[in-house]
């Protein structure tokens, strides 16, 4: 029996195969034998401090890089190289896993506030508003009505784009218009 008061807030001694006691995991080198709260503290201590505006900047030359060569390709690759602008974040590529060719060069990841896994869906919605540009120029196929919109929506693009840098630079973690819309923000990673 246990020399402790069964008053203490510690309790009595450990039953074995009392279901509310962790138990030990598998010995892996390196790691504790016991499951334990602090990678979600880890995780939420990475995503309190913004991340480097030039990895972003990068990043963002990289992907659009990528969707400016795309885009040289006859008839299709403009769509798909906005295509890729869009969804860019929400791919599931081993390679990109849930972000773009640039944030994965550049070590940052595009995280949901809700915890959830980025998908096409959020990617679409925080990345619209760089992508409009892109889309303006869709604009000029549709006759008549596309010619009247292009310039309005050109218009639209560039004054959103300049919202989106100045908050990236000015906002304390960094988020975005996009960012905010679509729930998301951007963290460094290690890997």
């Amino acid at each position: 029996m246990s020399d402790r008061n069964p008053q203490d807030p510690v309790g009595p001694d450990p039953v074995p195969g009392d279901p509310t006691i962790p138990t030990p995991l598998e010995d892996s080198p390196g790691s504790s034998p016991y499951v334990t709260a602090e990678p979600q503290m880890e995780r939420q201590l990475d995503s309190d401090v913004k991340p480097d505006i030039g990895k972003r900047a990068i990043a963002a030359i990289i992907d659009g890089a990528i969707a400016g060569a795309v885009g040289l390709i006859p008839v299709i690759g403009g769509i798909i190289g906005a295509l890729y602008i869009l969804f860019r974040d929400g791919f599931d590529f081993e390679f990109m896993s849930g972000r773009s060719v640039g944030k994965t060069l550049m070590k940052l990841r595009p995280v949901r506030l809700d915890g959830g896994k980025m998908d096409l869906a959020t990617s679409a919605k925080r990345n619209w508003t760089v992508c409009l540009g892109s889309l303006a120029t869709f604009l000029l196929i549709v006759p008549i009505l596309g010619w009247i919109l292009y310039v309005p929506v050109l218009i639209a693009a560039i004054v959103i784009g300049i919202i989106e840098i100045v908050r990236v630079i000015q906002t304390p973690d960094g988020r975005r218009w996009g960012d905010t819309l679509a729930n998301t923000k951007v963290v460094e990673v290690a890997e």
